[in-house]
């Protein structure tokens, strides 16, 4: 059973919880970065020394912000409560909500296997991410983890709900978030018991954060020689939601050639391994796995994956994805490793047929010859992958919720 243990979280004081928090840096461009540098008081303005600051001396860039950080406290624009588990609820306009609880998981978990991932890191981008933590030892988003649907844990979360919440604020995308604070000792040992019963969590969203804070514990670890591992360095921020609060998405592709095909010739040769249905110009869904999309000559196409291929695959290398990559994208295209290639490029899906849409437009701009919608990897097939250790192609799934970052944060000092 992996550790899920309360910690004494930091949050915005009631007049700044508006200002503070942040959609993820990613779904920024850099004006956008630098105009909400410019905001008092804002997480953005926190870190604007590294990312907005035009000096070089990284490691100054980066006391800076822990100096910014600690001078929020001072002032009591950020809190810090007493140990805590949190229970974080997010609305969104289209009436979905997303539940589950905040907390800390260990390092040593997610080594041991307990914490259990699907996708590869890249090492580049998990040293720079284990350096900023050393520096600045501020966890501010939350990896999202997920594990199979546990009723005591369900109605423990519909009891807490009655009380008030902490933090309750309307974003600007128009997403209602509301935070609760379980401090009590009771319900925290409550809520210790009934999550030990869990065997494994998985790891639906952050597998680079998650991995550059277990860098960076075995990088800290090493210069301490009075290491315990119960330093506030072994532990990962986390958000864990059941089953029942995450939606898969379809992540699709893109590719921008045919290798040197004719349309009439790569249809050929995809039909060695799938049955082609000619759709016209209705945008065609997969309705279930095995059912591929295909958008290509202002035409929809739906492959279906043929009986004898499906009698061939076990049951981990069975993903859509998969078959995709391998029988079209390597056997026909030539692109041998998707993850360096320029050829391909992903796009998110809606789960409904607005997501082919957006890849027929991409297509009709001709700056790509072929689209491809892939149906959502299904809770059972993350899982089962996971477990086996196998590591799906680059970007399988888009997942909900997305989090905003420094909402709550752990302070690793």
């Amino acid at each position: 059973m992996p550790i899920f243990k309360p910690f004494r979280g930091i949050r915005p004081s009631e007049d700044y919880v508006e200002i503070f928090p942040t959609h993820p840096l990613d779904n920024f461009s850099q004006e956008e970065i630098n105009k909400k540098s410019q905001q008092d008081s804002s997480y953005i303005q926190m870190i604007k020394p590294y990312v907005v600051s035009k000096s070089k001396d990284l490691d100054r860039n980066l006391r800076k912000i822990r100096t910014n950080f600690e001078e929020l406290l001072d002032d009591k624009k950020l809190l810090q409560d007493n140990s805590s588990y949190y229970l974080y609820e997010q609305f969104l306009p289209n009436k979905t909500i997303f539940r589950g609880l905040l907390g800390l998981v260990s390092v040593e978990d997610f080594r041991n296997g307990k914490i259990k991932k699907h996708e590869s890191t890249i090492t580049q981008k998990k040293e720079k991410l284990a350096y900023y933590l050393e520096k600045v030892n501020i966890q501010a988003e939350p990896v999202l983890l997920t594990y199979a649907a546990n009723t005591k844990v369900e109605l423990m979360m519909n009891h807490e709900e009655k009380n008030v919440p902490i933090l309750n604020y309307l974003d600007d995308l128009g997403t209602r978030h509301k935070v609760w604070r379980i401090d009590n000792r009771l319900k925290m040992q409550q809520f210790k018991e009934v999550l030990e019963q869990i065997d494994s969590f998985y790891i639906a969203d952050g597998h680079h954060r998650i991995g550059s804070t277990a860098l960076n514990a075995k990088n800290v670890q090493e210069k301490n020689k009075k290491h315990t591992g119960i330093e506030p360095y072994n532990f990962v921020f986390s958000f864990i939601v059941s089953n029942q609060s995450i939606k898969i998405h379809d992540y699709n592709r893109l590719l921008k050639e045919l290798n040197g095909y004719s349309e009439a010739e790569f249809l050929e040769k995809i039909e060695e391994n799938f049955l082609i249905h000619e759709k016209g110009e209705t945008p065609y869904y997969p309705s279930q796995k095995f059912h591929i999309s295909m958008y290509l000559g202002g035409k929809f196409y739906s492959l279906h994956v043929k009986h004898d291929l499906r009698k061939q695959l076990s049951s981990i290398n069975d993903l859509d994805h998969y078959l995709l990559e391998e029988y079209i994208i390597k056997n026909i295209l030539d692109i041998q490793d998707p993850k360096t290639t320029d050829k391909i490029t992903y796009i998110k899906g809606t789960s409904s047929v607005e997501g082919i849409k957006d890849i027929k437009e991409k297509v009709d701009s001709r700056n790509f010859k072929v689209g491809f919608g892939i149906y959502p990897v299904s809770f059972n097939d993350l899982i089962k992958v996971s477990d086996h250790k196998v590591v799906m192609p680059p970007k399988c799934t888009y997942i909900e919720p997305k989090l905003v970052t420094a909402l709550i944060m752990y302070d690793m000092k």
